[in-house]
């Protein structure tokens, strides 16, 4: 299911003295939070004026958010990035949960989990049997977020409730 937001990151400090956020994005790098032109943040449109990298983090400048104090308030807080403003062919780990998975047109359950690892994400499937998938091409035949439908090719060992 397309979501309307996705959550791209946290505010864990302030920097200087004119209302710049730290913020750890959850994205799969740093530059790809300063490709956007607004966000959200509990419920707030925000312009994003200026976003540059530092080392693993972002310093963002946003609109009205002008004093250390200001800054100060949205520690803690979650960055939200609008759906519409993300390539439809992107799809984020939230919008797999509960996606129906198909094998050879049979649903043999719904995703609950998305695992990341270092090679490649394994998505956990629960039907009447368990299943642990990896994310890639060979097993992952298609991906409908509309239809609410995944195709996925199984072998041996991926049923993780057999003996």
């Amino acid at each position: 299911m397309r979501l309307p937001f996705i959550e791209a990151g946290e505010i864990v400090t302030t920097h200087g003295v004119r209302g710049e956020v730290k913020v750890l994005p959850w994205l799969d790098s740093p530059e790809d939070l300063c490709e956007f032109e607004r966000c959200r943040i509990s419920g707030k449109e925000y312009t994003i004026e200026t976003c540059r990298v530092q080392k693993t983090c972002n310093l963002v400048k946003l609109s009205g958010v002008d004093t250390m104090e200001d800054a100060q308030a949205m520690r803690g807080k979650i960055i939200e990035l609008y759906r519409e403003d993300i390539d439809d062919e992107i799809i984020f780990a939230a919008e797999l949960i509960g996606v129906e998975v198909y094998c050879q047109d049979v649903c043999i359950g719904k995703v609950t989990q998305v695992l990341d690892y270092p090679g490649n994400s394994v998505y956990v499937i629960k039907g009447e049997h368990s299943y642990m998938i990896p994310a890639v091409k060979q097993f992952i035949l298609s991906t409908d977020l509309n239809e609410n439908r995944m195709e996925v090719s199984l072998i041996e060992g991926m049923r993780t409730d057999e003996n």
